[in-house]
């Protein structure tokens, strides 16, 4: 099987997952809303699925790209390998990271030491993975140009 195939499997499979145990997901999530939260009414209801349905299948695009993606990065960009290997977990972070941040601020309600924990290990782990990524592209960008003759058609 092809790695596009792959991918398409992955993200649905691990997507389809992630959405029926997301916050706003049928199954609730793995971490019971807060009960002083307000409940969802009327229009909120499916735009709060349509946001869930999207962090899902942006968890299944991360778990995909976190499988497959690092041999396409290090053989197609001029970064060392621990630059490539710190931007392929950027972009995996990137993508996953909303199930379980969402989920987990549903769950933490307004526990200002909780939602402490939570704002910083995500924000401060998306604020590195975004420095890490700069970092890569400024590499990326820097490295010289191959001339077109002997690119790749």
């Amino acid at each position: 099987m092809k790695v596009p195939m792959k991918v398409v499997i992955v993200t649905l499979l691990v997507g389809v997952f992630g959405f029926l145990t997301e916050a706003h997901g049928p199954l609730g999530g793995f971490w019971a809303p807060s009960p002083t939260l307000p409940q969802a009414v009327g229009v909120q209801v499916p735009l709060f699925m349509i946001l869930g349905a999207a962090e899902a299948l942006a968890l299944g695009l991360g778990v995909s790209f976190l499988l497959f993606g690092y041999s396409t990065l290090k053989a197609n960009v001029p970064a060392s390998a621990t630059l490539t290997r710190a931007a392929h977990l950027a972009i995996a972070w990137l993508l996953i990271n909303w199930w379980a941040h969402d989920s987990l601020h549903q769950h933490n309600g307004m526990n200002l030491n909780g939602l402490l924990g939570i704002e910083y290990a995500f924000h401060v782990t998306l604020i590195v993975a975004g420095v890490i990524l700069i970092r890569f592209f400024m590499a990326v960008v820097r490295a010289p140009a191959v001339p077109s003759a002997l690119a790749a058609p």
